[in-house]
């Protein structure tokens, strides 16, 4: 029965990928082009009405406002704009797009790894740029995104990609470059099923779980500095913590874990460290500004947890930790996370709607990201010398009635906006006016 269901497994993923094929990926950029007239959005705060953006060999080489940017047109491709609105790529913070494919079949799952600690599993090996789930992101403006592993207490380290590619090397940006720590709850809710208090309790088994974690940083640390007689791959793995050349991101949700995930962090000697999750961060703002702690906030259309929490907590939290000074930016995690990664621009548009400007909501979906995972020198910012990886709308990206893509672009090289469902829609649209 096991290999039966292997074979359907695979029987059925190969139906979905004959039926409709990947596209394939762009051709390199071989001739500049302008975008011209376009209000261009920086993502750092700025914004340039009546722009003028110069690409070559898939960088941007000239931007600044129309009037005063001198332009060879005869020598390039040129875009009109005007009325439209350009952006950088927006950036998918801890998603998990292109580990999964459909929830029920166990072939197209790669997730998460069996075991507790676990900081050697690469999921960028595991990544698959044939995802037509991947495709969908595209027509959103969501064109780079962090590949980040799940399960155990150490989950694993995770990449940067760029959503176009033929295999996992062609996409990688930056790889490696993040391991992801389960901070044990401090907290638990009894198990209403066993006639237990439904209510929230301390975690009686907290304080050992934590020293187990505590331990495994520790022998890391020494393996590291020792003779290396012998090789320990998860150990090595977890060397770029000790030496800064990886970032720790820690999920994490009450207000004790997360002071206690910074203060063992700090003590291991760890410098980069993000919060994932941080439901109660803006409770404790000023102490994670003190200790140079981001934070990858929940998902902000969500309802609240806790019984006194304010019914728009999530929708407004990100302001409070933008004006405390903390470096936010946002992720889709929660339920049916992959399908609503492409929510990514709608849900900073919400910000907006609860007191952040339209400048600073888009730096939580590019600029802030960017910085975070290290990538900010190449991506996140519409600036000279940087990537040329941005797209065009019809209007405010984070308004889904605007949010209406005419170009995008990954180091220069056009985009196909086209995706399983818009051949869908194309398909099914004609069907009413051949209805009698």
């Amino acid at each position: 029965m096991k290999n039966l269901h292997k074979l359907n497994s695979l029987l059925f993923l190969l139906c979905i990928t004959v039926g409709f094929a990947q596209q394939t990926p762009a051709p390199k950029q071989t001739k500049d082009f302008a975008i011209v007239g376009a209000t261009a959005h920086i993502g750092n705060g700025t914004v340039i009405e009546n722009s003028i953006i110069v690409v070559s060999n898939g960088k941007i080489t000239t931007i600044g406002p129309e009037a005063s940017t001198p332009l060879t047109r005869q020598a390039m491709d040129i875009i009109d704009a005007k009325g439209k609105d350009v952006y950088p790529g927006f950036i998918l913070a801890n998603g998990t797009l292109g580990l999964v494919e459909v929830d029920a079949v166990k072939a197209s799952d790669d997730l998460e790894e069996l075991g507790t600690f676990n900081p050697h599993i690469r999921s960028i090996i595991a990544y698959n740029t044939e995802s037509k789930i991947i495709e969908s992101m595209r027509p959103n403006g969501v064109l780079l995104g962090q590949v980040v592993p799940r399960g155990g207490r150490i989950s694993g380290t995770s990449s940067v990609v760029q959503y176009d590619a033929w295999n996992w090397e062609d996409a990688a940006i930056k790889m490696d470059n993040g391991i992801h720590v389960n901070w044990p709850n401090s907290f638990s809710r009894g198990r209403w099923w066993m006639g237990e208090d439904a209510g929230l309790k301390p975690n009686k088994n907290y304080t050992k779980q934590v020293k187990e974690l505590n331990d495994y940083f520790t022998e890391s640390h020494s393996f590291n500095n020792g003779d290396k007689t012998e090789r320990h791959l998860p150990y090595e793995a977890m060397s770029g913590l000790f030496d800064g050349t990886k970032h720790l991101y820690i999920t994490v949700d009450d207000e004790k874990g997360i002071t206690d995930a910074v203060n063992f962090a700090k003590s291991q000697g760890v410098a980069k460290i993000t919060i994932v999750g941080g439901y109660q961060a803006s409770n404790i703002a000023s102490f994670l500004k003190q200790n140079n702690v981001s934070v990858f906030l929940t998902r902000v259309h969500s309802r609240p947890e806790l019984e006194d929490d304010d019914y728009d907590y999530a929708y407004k939290q990100a302001k409070l930790l933008v004006d405390a000074g903390v470096l936010v930016a946002l992720q889709p995690s929660g339920q049916m996370e992959r399908m609503n990664s492409r929510n990514l621009p709608f849900y900073a548009g919400t910000t907006v709607a609860h007191g952040l400007t339209k400048a600073q909501a888009l730096q939580l979906i590019t600029q802030n990201p960017a910085k975070i995972m290290g990538i900010d020198d190449m991506y996140g910012t519409l600036e000279v010398g940087k990537s040329a990886t941005l797209f065009i709308s019809e209007g405010d990206a984070l308004d889904m009635r605007t949010n209406q893509l005419t170009h995008a672009f990954i180091d220069g090289r056009s985009l196909s906006l086209e995706t399983h469902q818009t051949k869908l829609w194309k398909r099914f649209s004609k069907k009413p006016s051949q209805i009698d």
